[in-house]
């Protein structure tokens, strides 16, 4: 992370443009609409002022996607396009946001395919020109697990644009040293890869590992076991997709953040049960050894809606992202990555993240 030598104060708006208007894009559009006004104390929000922006400061600008249903209609009503099935929980306005339609790349994996009409013929140049038009900020990557080739097209856009990147899957972008290298040297913030949930499976899943071990439990084994009916689960069922997932997740989870090693033996598993719907169940299983050598087994059970958990942190990403552009901070913004991704180039733990978040925005 390389910052300028004077930084700006959080001014204007934050510009938002999306790839994948999916069940992800969904929530996090209802949800700007939703929190714009809502009080204080309003339940889900952790920040309603974060890095010096308020939710009502976020505005969609500019959005991208293959479908055949939703490009070319208003992002409002592509965000209810089928094959979607996020909760609708806010009527949002028209927003005078056309969905472009995108590139087609990698993006839809065998399992997808036959479920839409796909079509994108979209250059990094063509995405770019969008994005300057629109004045967009910051491009957010909804794009499915898998989409590597399609998350370096829209990241190469970014750059050609002047934006900075979120990378919500586990497509391998900040953990790249080519791809951290060209955006410092841009000056243009990234963080990434593969998005936390706000309260999800990682999360708890981390926790209560890092609550044995720090009570003196020796970790043997774990693992966690994923069912779903949206499309991101449908994508999960091509093995070669799912092996990216099973990376991040594993790394999201161990203690420090650090994928393999001296750690547990773990297993991650999904599978993509249609009644579901976005709903996310997930069971984890921990088994360690503690005082005297004496068994240790523990075993958890959570039942969420999958996208409006994972919208929160986004929403934050976003802003956290532009209060770097503010200030001239380019490359990988390590504090914003740790807080917010399983994924992250340089783990950090809670004291340094918060720390480094306050750097970032000049609040202590």
């Amino acid at each position: 992370m390389r910052a300028a030598t004077e930084g700006g104060a959080a001014a204007g708006g934050v510009n938002v443009g999306i790839v994948g208007i999916g069940n992800c894009a969904s929530s996090l559009v209802q949800g700007v609409t939703f929190y714009r006004d809502a009080p204080e104390g309003t339940p889900g929000l952790r920040h309603p002022v974060c890095a010096g922006y308020a939710v009502g400061d976020v505005r969609f600008t500019a959005a991208f996607d293959v479908d055949t249903a939703k490009t070319g209609r208003d992002l409002s009503e592509a965000i209810r396009a089928a094959p979607n099935n996020a909760r609708i929980f806010a009527e949002v306005p028209h927003l005078g946001v056309p969905v472009t339609e995108g590139a087609l790349s990698d993006g839809v994996g065998r399992s997808a395919s036959g479920q839409f009409d796909a079509r994108g013929a979209a250059t990094a140049e063509d995405v770019a020109g969008r994005l300057r038009e629109s004045g967009t900020h910051v491009l957010v990557n909804f794009l499915p697990v898998g989409s590597q080739a399609a998350s370096e097209l829209y990241a190469r856009a970014a750059l050609l644009a002047g934006c900075a990147f979120v990378n919500c899957i586990p497509a391998v972008i900040a953990r790249s040293p080519r791809w951290a290298r060209q955006f410092e040297e841009a000056g243009l913030p990234l963080a990434g890869d593969d998005l936390k949930s706000q309260f999800g499976a990682t999360l708890l899943h981390r926790a209560l590992m890092d609550v044995l071990q720090r009570n003196g439990v020796a970790l043997h084994s774990t693992y966690q076991l994923l069912g779903g009916g949206n499309m991101d689960f449908l994508n999960m069922q091509d093995p070669e997709r799912m092996a990216t997932k099973k990376a991040t997740k594993a790394q999201g989870a161990l203690a420090g953040g650090a994928p393999g090693g001296s750690g547990p033996a773990m297993h991650v598993g999904a599978d993509f049960i249609p009644f579901l719907g976005d709903r996310k169940v997930a069971f984890i299983r921990v088994q360690g050894e503690a005082f005297g050598g004496t068994p240790v087994e523990v075993d958890l059970r959570m039942e969420v809606d999958d996208s409006p958990s994972a919208a929160g942190n986004v929403l934050d990403a976003v802003r956290y992202l532009k209060a770097a552009m503010d200030r001239g901070i380019g490359g990988v913004v390590d504090p914003v990555s740790a807080a917010v991704m399983k994924a992250t180039p340089t783990p950090l733990d809670e004291d340094a993240v918060a720390a480094g978040l306050r750097d970032l925005t000049g609040s202590g």
